[in-house]
């Protein structure tokens, strides 16, 4: 899995390279609905890194990003149910395009209480070999340990990415265009 970095250096400023690093410091899911009942999608590994810098002389004032990035392996999505799977990976042309990527391109930090931040964020996903610039609200936490906490979510429609909603039992059952994307991933140097 390649996942690609771009940053710039910030004189006066301290810049650290933070990376994903465990299983346990990724939850993220895709929700969406179908004729049937709602559905659910669990990542079960995510690759990604970041560049937080943080004003001079402090480890938790968080001051700007200048690059993130995320990785996720189409087939490290999982439900409870394999024919979910298998028609998901069907629609996200996963033999073709085994990755979806998000490139952060700028990032707006505001403080919201100590240690906590808001990120206003533009980037660019990518999913089935389309991409798409979007916004998101982005909450992060510098953690007493070191580790930052990035949590958010987005909505997404598939057809925006050329994916069709997969459909099951002979099309009986039909999944909505819409999809939530939710994370909490952990950030560690």
């Amino acid at each position: 899995m390649f996942v690609s970095i771009v940053g710039f250096n910030s004189i006066g400023l301290s810049q650290s390279t933070f990376k994903i690093k465990e299983t346990k410091d990724v939850n993220m899911k895709l929700l969406g609905t179908s004729t049937l009942h709602n559905w659910e999608m669990e990542a079960t590994s995510v690759e990604g890194e970041a560049q937080f810098v943080f004003k001079p002389g402090s480890e938790s004032e968080l001051t700007s990003v200048t690059s993130l990035s995320v990785a996720l392996e189409v087939k490290n999505l999982k439900s409870d149910s394999k024919g979910l799977d298998k028609n998901a990976y069907k629609a996200l042309k996963s033999n073709e395009f085994k990755d979806i990527h998000y490139k952060l391109i700028s990032a707006t930090v505001t403080p919201e209480k100590k240690n906590e931040y808001l990120l206003k964020t533009t980037g660019q996903l990518t999913i089935a070999g389309v991409t798409k610039e979007i916004e998101m609200d982005v909450h992060c936490v510098v953690n007493t340990n070191g580790s930052i906490t990035c949590t958010g979510s987005n909505k997404l429609n598939m057809t925006d990415y050329n994916v069709e909603p997969p459909s099951f039992m002979f099309g009986a059952m039909k999944t909505g265009d819409t999809i939530t994307l939710e994370f909490n991933v952990v950030y560690k140097i």
